[in-house]
This record gives C-alpha cells, structure tokens and sequence, in this order.
C-alpha cells in the first residue's frame, strides 16, 4: 500500500515554506513517527514526521524547493512485497547492500535542523565531521574552514606575521538568507515605516528583587521543581502595569484602536536562525512557576526550531532581553501589531544615593518602545515608571497594591 505524505496544514499567515533537507533517501527503510524532512517557514522550522513504516519509494521534492499546505512530498510503501524503488526520483540510487559478513555502516550523529542545513549548503554528511557526540554549528564551520584552507596553520590570528609586501586577498563566504532571517528583516523594515517610534527610559534598582529570590530560591526549586529567574518578575510587573495602562496593550487597525482583554505577553528568543518571539497566552492567570517552566521549555524548543505556529502567534507586548548579551542601553524596535515592547539590558552593580547615603546596587536601564500614533508620552512614562515601582517593591506584586 502506497502512502502519500503531504506538506501540513500551514496556518493563514503563512503562505508558504523552504524544503530544507531530507532526513533519509529513496530506498531507505522509514519508521513511524521518525523525523523525515525539515520545512522552513518564516516563523519556525518544522519537522515532518513519518506517517506510517514502510520504505521510502520517492521523494518528489528537493532541498530548496518552495512547497505549500497539501503540496505531495514523498511515498512510502507498506507492503513487504514491493520494496524496489521506481527509476526516476529527485535522489540519487540507493547504495549497494553490504555484503552479509560487512560491518554495518555508521550512523549518523544526530544533528539540529540549522546544523543539517549548514552541511546541506556544503554538500557534507554529519558523518563527514569528525567530533565525537552532537554536532554543533561551530564544529561544522571549522571543518569547512580546514577544508577549504588545508595550508592555513593552526594558531591565532595575533601569532600569524602579514606579510606587508604582498597586497592582501580578500576573503568572502555569500549565502542566501534564511526564510526566518528574511521575516525579520521584513518586519523590521515595516515597523520602521508604519510606525511613529519613540522611546522612553528609566532605570531599577533590583535590590529587593535580589533579596528576595535569595530567600526563596532553595524552597522555590525544591516545590516547582524550576529556577525562580528574574523573567518571572518582569512579566508579572507588565502584567499588572498594563492591566493599569489598557492603550499600551491596544494595537490599531486602520482608524480603528484595538483594546485587548487578553495579556499575551511576547518573550523575544534568539536562535541560531534568528529571533523569535513565542507568546505566554494568558499571562495574568499563570504564577512565576508557570512563567518560568514555560519560558524554560520555548527557549529550549525554539533551539531546535521545534515551536507550534499557535505559539509564535496572537502577542500584544513584547519583553526583549539584550541584557544576556552585555547591552547597557538601546532602543528596541516594535513587534507590528503591537504598540510597545519593553527592553530590558545588563544588571550592573552601580553606585547610587539612598537616604543621603551612597550605596551599591544592582541597577537596571528599561527602555520602552511605543508607537505615538496611539500611545501618548504621558501614558508610555508612567506605564515604565509603574514597572519600576512593582520591581522596585515586588511585595506589591503578591498583594496587587
């Protein structure tokens, strides 16, 4: 019996995907549920499964190719009684079968999709990389940089002499955006033009937010069995200062302002194939277990591209996190529709004045982007300064005051 296996549903936002790469070839024997090919879209790379045991007869589409919802992908046959693959496939002939006394071949390490693609681009196997354990991005990128420059020593940039009497080669690598990184450049583009950006600052003392996770850390893992992060907080203290401020949650649709009743609160992720931004659905009813295992479980997802369209989708603000990566202060870029993000940056240890004292604290800048079309510069400071208030006293935060 011969099973068809579909491109699946793709949800309205989205059009189209990007057959990245197969995960077995034409002749291979398949199982049930085993990831057989990765689709990319500009929101997620999605991994298709294997519909049913069998072996792979054909594969009607190659890497590369623009694919939509119910486009035909592959067959698989599940009769035992019709195992040879058909002349003409987009893969090549299966290898011949070793001999029954030959060792089996090895297999192959597993591999994250934004690592199969690199070794796809560069015509590698993940069996072609010598490292012991999973594969990583850099690993690849080091092999194809001792293969295409086998003469280049191995030591540091800073112990190779120049040579100054001989002009320089410059040295380039092109390749073609992913679907993901070309959304957001998409976006990016169209918040700055549709958009009347501005943005507000103001700084935290965490203090107390320190204080108080050092005194519940312990009994806080052992019950939830999660960290108590800092996240947690600053979801929690957007919650209720939109709950506060409703214009900052609103959105416009033409001359229309959209109120939203619903927090759905957007946690910017960056992967290796770019940022994404997972939402927490319903953030006002989830407590700071809730919101730590589940910004736990999409940052570990969206890792390795497995995160839901649902998921990616229905936001109305946005926190954004550059602080991981040492930035002290900047202006975020607003996530359309939505009409403001929140960024936080660094944690760094800094001398301020309290009770006519100098002391040292963990101080935080925020910045707020918000859209001036509908979002007065009254309304966006406030709504930071009440962010600040509840951070800085987050026993307002357990007794709603």
């Amino acid at each position: 019996m011969r099973i068809e296996v579909l491109v699946p549903q793709l949800p309205e936002s989205v059009s189209d995907a990007i057959l990245v790469s197969w995960h077995s070839k034409a002749g291979d024997s398949v199982e049930k549920d085993q990831s057989l090919l990765d689709l990319e879209t500009d929101k997620v790379v999605l991994e298709v499964p294997v519909p049913t045991s069998g072996t792979l007869l054909e594969i009607r589409r190659s890497p590369g190719d623009v694919v939509t919802s119910g486009d035909l992908l592959a067959v698989i046959e599940t009769s035992a009684e019709q195992r040879q693959m058909p002349a003409l496939t987009l893969s090549p002939e299966p290898e011949s079968q070793p001999e029954p006394n030959a060792p089996a071949a090895a297999l192959e390490p597993p591999v994250s999709p934004a690592v199969r693609r690199l070794l796809t681009e560069h015509q590698l196997s993940p069996t072609d990389i010598p490292v012991e354990g999973r594969i990583s991005k850099q690993d690849v990128l080091n092999f194809i940089e001792r293969r295409d420059h086998p003469d280049m020593p191995k030591r540091s940039i800073e112990q190779t002499p120049v040579n100054l009497t001989r002009p320089l080669i410059p040295l380039e690598r092109r390749v073609p955006m992913t679907r993901i990184r070309a959304r957001i450049a998409e976006r990016m583009v169209e918040a700055q033009k549709t958009t009347a950006t501005l943005t507000t600052f103001n700084e935290v003392n965490l203090e107390k937010v320190f204080s108080l996770r050092q005194q519940h850390r312990a009994r806080f893992e052992s019950v939830h069995g999660v960290k108590l992060g800092l996240m947690s907080f600053f979801v929690k203290a957007s919650v209720e200062a939109l709950k506060r401020f409703p214009i900052i949650n609103a959105s416009l649709d033409g001359q229309d302002i959209v109120y939203h009743d619903s927090y759905d609160i957007g946690i910017a992720v960056t992967t290796e194939r770019g940022l994404v931004v997972p939402v927490l659905k319903n953030a006002d009813h989830l407590g700071f277990a809730e919101i730590e295992k589940a910004i736990n479980d999409y940052s570990l997802r969206a890792r390795d591209g497995k995160l839901h369209f649902e998921e990616l989708t229905g936001g109305t603000f946005t926190i954004t996190n550059g602080g991981i990566f040492g930035s002290m202060l900047s202006t975020p870029i607003l996530n359309p529709p939505q009409s403001a993000i929140l960024g936080m940056h660094a944690i760094k240890d800094r001398p301020v004045v309290e009770d006519g004292q100098i002391v040292i604290r963990p101080m935080i800048y925020l910045a707020l982007s918000y859209d001036h079309r509908i979002i007065d510069g009254r309304d966006a400071v406030s709504f930071l300064f009440t962010i600040k208030e509840l951070l800085e006293d987050p026993s307002r935060l357990l007794l709603n005051l």
